[in-house]
Order: structure tokens, then sequence, then C-alpha cells
């Protein structure tokens, strides 16, 4: 008898479904059927989009801008994120090494789409963000994936980079600060990478910035084509507004990079999504050029909570925790409380004896943790470890 999976592509039956939103809509689930339900699961800042970004998409509404634009961006974006590359980044990109989005996924999918062959390797620093391993399996491609651990900060070294690059070898995917364990790659690190990069001249970077402003401590943030400008023609560089100006909503991707690459992606979403939304192109515009002084007020804001959050876990027996320095999640050590349950189950039962919404570390290719964003609000916070300090008790 036939079976819905018959006809189903070989490439997408080898995905799971995300970790993160299958347990943030359980949260929501919850909420509907009245339980308090505090979500600590999703990676979205709690602030409200700026006013002037929101006024910029009334006004582009109120001007008729409402129709098809450019496949991958209107000129006046593309510029914009020129200027922002050189600005903060020192990076010089034309408009036809920008690409724009309907959010940064699809910025990483495309370029992942157009590139990876049947059999292609794509090595993802390990725990990773939920969806690198699922996206290369969707184009056919095998991830690589290249364990790090609390003690070598959540960071690969150049050794294991070496030994984990073969023939086969397409992409290295590296994401600093690091979804979920906050890890930030120092000028010098990256260095070490590139000259290992430097001897293998087929392999091309994705480097995702997409937390580049939420960097703690006087940090400097460093993106791989800027410490290694020879290697720049083999980079794509992604970010977006989603994180930094509150625009989770407004799904607006971004990149620049080689040429070829561009053009690739571009004729790609001719095929797929077409243009990003007309109305958030133009509030994104107001957002990359206009006012920048919040993103420091709420950068020493989500500092603030990092250390409440930190100080909270330390007293509770079992758990541990090294110090983000970047993104807004803690990535806890979680395998002395576990009792025989996996971390999803203790999850799930954190879930539903607290009301407070986690994400287990296998979701992240990482047993034993726990990942807790603290882009709540501070109430919500103090609620929710207040519930986790009796849980663990």
């Amino acid at each position: 008898m036939t079976q819905a999976s018959d006809f189903l592509s070989s490439n997408f039956l080898k995905i799971g479904g995300s970790a993160t939103m299958a347990m943030t809509q359980m949260a929501r689930d919850m909420r509907a059927q009245g339980r308090d339900v505090i979500s600590l699961s999703m990676g979205q800042p709690n602030f409200d989009t700026p006013l002037h970004i929101c006024e910029a998409a009334v006004q582009a509404m109120a001007e008729g801008k409402t129709r098809y634009t450019a496949v991958d961006g209107i000129a006046e974006l593309k510029a914009a994120i020129s200027e922002k590359f050189k600005r903060e980044n020192g990076l010089d990109y034309t408009a036809h090494e920008i690409n724009v989005a309907p959010g940064g996924k699809a910025v990483l999918f495309n370029a992942l789409a157009v590139s990876v062959s049947a059999g292609d390797e794509v090595l993802i620093p390990a725990p990773c963000w939920v969806s690198y391993p699922d996206m290369v399996r969707l184009c056919g491609g095998l991830p690589v994936l290249m364990p790090s651990r609390a003690a070598q900060g959540f960071k690969i070294t150049p050794e294991q980079l070496n030994a984990a690059i073969s023939p086969r070898t397409k992409w290295l995917i590296l994401n600093s600060p690091s979804n979920p364990t906050g890890a930030v790659y120092s000028v010098d690190e990256l260095r070490a990478l590139a000259n290992v990069l430097r001897d293998y001249p087929h392999v091309l970077v994705l480097s995702d910035d997409i937390y580049e402003h939420l960097i703690y401590d006087g940090l400097e943030f460093a993106t791989l084509a800027q410490v290694a400008p020879d290697l720049k023609s083999r980079i794509l560089t992604m970010n977006g507004v989603s994180k930094a100006y509150a625009m989770t909503g407004w799904r607006i991707g971004y990149a620049g990079g080689p040429e070829w690459l561009i053009t690739a992606m571009r004729k790609y979403m001719g095929q797929t999504t077409s243009n990003p939304s007309s109305v958030s192109q133009w509030a994104a515009l107001a957002a990359l050029s206009g006012p920048q002084d919040f993103l420091k007020d709420w950068r020493m804001d989500y500092q603030s909570r990092r250390d409440y959050v930190m100080s909270h876990i330390e007293p509770i027996e079992g758990l541990r925790c090294a110090r983000p320095s970047g993104a807004f999640y803690v990535f806890v050590d979680c395998k002395t409380r576990l009792k025989g349950k996996s971390d999803a189950e203790l999850a799930l039962d954190i879930l539903q004896e607290t009301g407070v919404a986690t994400i287990a570390g296998s979701a992240f290719h990482m047993d034993g943790y726990l990942r807790i964003s603290y882009s709540a609000d501070q109430k919500s916070l103090e609620i929710a470890f207040d519930r986790l300090a009796a849980y663990f008790h």
C-alpha cells in the first residue's frame, strides 16, 4: 500500500523538525490552555522594533512601495548594506556582491542550494544552530560536525579544522557570536583558522554574523573576511536586521560575497521566493542607515541580564555554565541532574512542571545541556529562575 512518505523526496526524509520551533509552539499551546508559561526557548529580542523603523514602513506603504522589487533587494537597501559593511567591518562590496533575502535563514539556504551537490561535505562546528545540518541535507550534502567542548570555549581549533577538511569539503560554516553557546572568536583565533584555510583553496566559508551587535565585556567583533582579506573571494558574510534591531518578524537577511555566488543566489531566488517583502526592505534601510545609539543601550541591558542569569545558575547544585561572550543564550551543562532522563526529556519535564520553556542541548548536537535564552524581560527572568531553582532543589 502506498504511504505518504513514498511521495516525499529522499532529501526531505533526512531532516527533522526544528526543536526550537517545536518547544516554542508547545509553550504557546500551554499558554492558550491557560497555563502560566515563560518562554526562554526562542532567540527573539523582547524589545519593540524602534519607532523610526516602523515609521519608515508606514511611509513606504503610504507612498505605494508595495509592489515587486528587484529579486534580491532594492538598490537603496543594497547601498546601505554596502555602507554598513564598510563602516563596521572594513569590507568593500559593490551592489553586485550584495544579496537581500527573506530572512537570514533564506540567505544561508540559498547559498548552500546553489553550491552543494550530492555528497559534498559541509563542516559545522558543534554545538551549532539547529538548522545548519538539515539545510545541508536538504541540498543533498553531508554535514560533518566538529565537536567542541566547554574547556576550549566551544570553539574549534586549527588542528580540528585541518583534520576535518577532505577533498569533498565544500563549505565551512562559522557562527560567531554563536548560537547556542555565545562563544566569540577573537581576531587571533580567526587568523589561525585562516592559516589553515589558505592551504585548501577548494573550501568556501559561510560566516554567520547575525549576532554581531550582541557582544559583551568590551570585546571587539571581528569577521573572517575582515581578518583575512586575501580569503574574501571565498567567503560569504551573512547578517540581518532580526537580532540587532528587534525585527525578527520583518524577515530581512543580507550578505556580501563573491559576485559569482551572489548572481547564482539571485537566479535561485527568481525561481523560488522572488523578492523579500518590499515594505520590510524600506524598514531595513531605516534600520541600517538611521540612529544606532540605542544598540549600545540594548547591549548593556542584555549583558546585565546575562550576569543575572549566570548568578542564579551558579548556586544550583550540578548545573555548570561557561560565561557567554555574545548572543543572548546560556548553554548549561546539566548532565549530573539528568537522573536517567535525556536532556530532551528534562526540558519537557521542566516545561510541564514549572511552565518554563528551554531547549535541550541535543537539538544543537551536544547532549547533556540546556539552552536558556535571556532575551526575555527582567521580570520574566526573575520568575523563571525562581521556578528553576525550586525545580532543581
